[in-house]
């Protein structure tokens, strides 16, 4: 997959780990930013067997906006054939995943790396 320009974006870090686009989300993560990310993440997430990493580290405040855009994500990415992997250490962001059940369709990890080989475990590839 060709690296898409990063936006200029103070709610969005984009680079590559391990042959992954990593989407580092930052700072408040509410219905501005979630139209201000929305269309990148769109672009990103239609490339066919896009292999995505979603970064919610740096993220201090993750509303349902932003469960909205990791869904949408999600759906997009294996509607083509990717994959989509959930880096989240926040308790209350975990909370709110483990509440909607969005933790069950997209496992959160601790980071890149224990997301990434957790995924080559599962595949057998390792």
């Amino acid at each position: 997959m060709q690296q898409e320009p990063a936006p200029f974006s103070r709610h969005l870090r984009v680079h590559r780990h391990r042959d992954h686009t990593v989407l580092e989300f930052r700072g408040e993560i509410d219905i501005a930013a979630a139209v201000e990310l929305a269309p990148y993440l769109d672009r990103v997430t239609t490339h066919p067997d896009a292999r995505i990493v979603i970064d919610l580290r740096s993220v201090e405040f993750f509303d349902c906006s932003g469960l909205r855009l990791l869904y949408r994500a999600r759906s997009r990415v294996l509607d083509h054939g990717g994959q989509l992997h959930l880096v989240c250490t926040h308790p209350l962001t975990l909370r709110v995943l483990r509440i909607t059940g969005l933790s069950r369709l997209l496992p959160p990890h601790p980071t890149p790396d224990a997301a990434l080989d957790q995924s080559e475990t599962a595949s057998g590839t390792l």
